[in-house]
């Protein structure tokens, strides 16, 4: 699932392979930039921006894409078969003499003035892997809506940029709290540790191929995909709920001795019948 740090991981593969070079091939698939032409201008660079990606080019140019759950960037050399998925799934296509760029299933799509950049990024908030980031800032800004649930708070590149889904359950659960606990009612000295406990995860993982937060080998994550497996803490079997703002349900997975706060009551729907529990 992209988050941050692969999507860091995802930028550097595309720079590596596509900038100082001039593109030899060019082919947006998508209605509103399929007549547009990149061929001929060189990259000068590709940067991450908490989940979004800017590859910029000569002519003041920014291809913006944005691969939310299922897009993928995939780089191959020029006597590879591209195996990135059917060509029906194939969004963009940016080709240089050695090496070919294959976006897939790219959701967020769009052509911009470099100079305009901030239409697309600037609502964003600190990126924890980015050198805007502001401890401090993201925490007031985690803050601003005490009664929201911490997950979804966590889950709003508005606040801090760069967390999904495995680390809003991984935050929580490394913090003691459910998902759905108001960010407003998190103990003080917990909400202190949140925005330096969020980059540590991140940065730890910008260089692996697969994601870790237990420090554990063969166990890689302390809840997130573990439903109805035993805690790793405390042996009691994960659980597995929706949690969403309306717009989107994300599977959520907490520990229910671990972790405290107001979580769905079993067998009913996690929009509805929140029962509190006691913080220590």
């Amino acid at each position: 699932m992209p988050e941050g740090d692969t999507i860091l991981q995802a930028a550097r593969r595309l720079h590596e392979a596509l900038a100082g070079k001039v593109l030899t091939r060019s082919d947006l698939r998508v209605p509103k930039f399929a007549t547009a032409d990149l061929t001929g201008r060189a990259v000068l660079d590709v940067t991450a921006r908490g989940k979004h990606l800017l590859t910029r080019v000569e002519g003041g140019l920014t291809l913006h894409s944005h691969l939310r759950m299922d897009g993928s960037w995939k780089v191959f050399t020029n006597d590879q078969r591209w195996t990135g998925g059917p060509d029906h799934q194939i969004r963009a296509i940016l080709g240089t003499r050695d090496r070919t760029a294959v976006g897939y299933r790219l959701p967020v799509l769009e052509l911009l003035r470099t100079a305009d950049e901030e239409q697309a990024v600037g609502h964003l908030g600190p990126d924890l892997l980015g050198p805007d980031w502001d401890s401090e800032q993201a925490l007031a800004n985690l803050l601003t809506d005490p009664d929201r649930a911490l997950g979804e708070a966590l889950l709003d590149q508005r606040n801090l940029a760069g967390i999904g889904n495995v680390y809003k359950c991984e935050l929580c659960f490394l913090l003691g709290v459910t998902p759905w606990l108001p960010a407003g009612v998190l103990p003080a000295d917990r909400a202190a540790k949140l925005p330096a406990l969020a980059k540590k995860l991140l940065e730890a993982n910008r260089e692996r191929p697969n994601r870790n937060t237990t420090g554990r080998r063969g166990q890689d994550l302390f809840v997130y995909g573990r439903a109805r497996r035993p805690c790793l803490r405390c042996g009691t079997r994960i659980r597995l709920a929706d949690q969403g703002d309306g717009s989107r349900e994300r599977p959520t997975y907490w520990c229910p001795t671990c972790q405290t706060g107001p979580a769905p009551a079993p067998g009913s729907p996690p929009t509805r019948r929140l029962h509190p529990r006691t913080l220590p």
